[in-house]
């Protein structure tokens, strides 16, 4: 058929068209393209960049301290002892719990708003939900100080502690003074929960119609088909929903600084004051002299970044994963 084609293209004049005549070759679609190209590539070569400069001014403070940067808890500028292990642990802990109280509540929100929410009510929620992301980090910082604070100390940690009995375990230990571990993954919660829900709700939306169609015509509930045949097609897109919020709170800067007390340690308490690596960049840098000390605080920097860079990577790759199958 295609030889056909260009016989009749040829025989009325009309030359037929290659990929390359699709391309252009004028002047002005090779600027054009140029362009575009150099834009697309100043991203990665960008990243590139930043991740050199990081490590290069890290390198000094891996080379003198080793594996035991990772492991120690010593952070001393004075005596130039630094040690990331109470960050990392920090870090991580305080994501996790963000993670496990806003999962619920995002995909919660996206499965009513893709599943049950009429037209009218849809975009106004989603809309609602989204703008949560727009807020600066600061605001919920001092919103966390005024109103979170005291509503964990004089409400959630009574209960938890007089009413529930979690007192005797060691995750509950000890006083409440409001800037501890728990207030800033309760904030952290609240701000990663707009993005889960965001990619949880599009994942939902992208099942095919067919699939719920099915599951009720073998006489399956509406909860039924949800559960069985709508959230099984969608689970990579889901998870990767996850590990995107994951990310988003790994990196978070202010709102914790503002909340978690900032303290060298490690404590099993969620009372405790704790620190995370980026609230440590945040309130030494501007006060680091000593090249050791600039040195570990880009070394703790460092970690951060390959470990966002991580989680981010795994996320786009389970939402890419998802979005094959459902064009397939």
């Amino acid at each position: 058929m295609s030889e056909s084609a260009g016989a009749a293209a040829t025989d009325t004049g009309i030359a037929p068209l290659v990929s390359g005549d699709i391309e252009g070759k004028s002047l002005g679609d090779r600027i054009y393209r140029g362009v575009t190209t150099v834009f697309a590539a100043a991203v990665p070569i960008l990243l590139v960049l930043i991740a050199l400069e990081v490590l290069i001014a890290a390198w000094p403070a891996f080379s003198r301290f080793g594996l035991s940067f990772l492991t120690s808890s010593s952070w001393d500028p004075v005596r130039q002892q630094f040690g990331a292990a109470p960050m990392i642990y920090g870090t991580l802990v305080s994501s996790a719990l963000a993670l496990l109280i806003a999962t619920p509540f995002a995909l919660g929100v996206a499965i009513f708003l893709a599943e049950f929410a009429p037209p009218w009510l849809r975009q106004p929620i989603a809309f609602t939900v989204d703008l949560l992301a727009a807020v600066p980090s600061v605001v919920y910082g001092l919103w966390g100080i005024f109103v979170l604070i005291p509503f964990l100390r004089t409400t959630v940690s009574p209960f938890l502690r007089d009413t529930l009995g979690l007192s005797a375990l060691p995750f509950f230990a000890g006083a409440d003074y409001g800037y501890n571990m728990l207030s800033a993954s309760v904030i952290l919660a609240i701000m990663i929960l707009p993005y889960t829900s965001a990619v949880a709700r599009e994942v939902l939306l992208a099942v095919p119609r067919s699939q719920r169609e099915a599951a009720l015509a073998l006489g399956a509930t509406k909860w039924e088909t949800i559960r069985d045949a709508v959230i099984p097609y969608a689970r990579s897109g889901i998870m990767g929903g996850i590990i995107l919020g994951l990310g988003r709170a790994l990196g978070e800067t202010m709102a914790v600084t503002m909340l978690i007390g900032n303290r060298h340690e490690i404590s099993t308490s969620l009372y405790a004051p704790a620190y995370t690596m980026a609230s440590l960049i945040a309130n030494e840098f501007a006060e680091a002299t000593g090249d050791v000390h600039i040195s570990a605080l880009m070394a703790v920097g460092a970690v951060l970044m390959l470990t966002t860079l991580i989680v981010n990577v795994i996320a786009r790759w389970l939402v890419w994963r998802v979005s094959r199958e459902v064009r397939a």
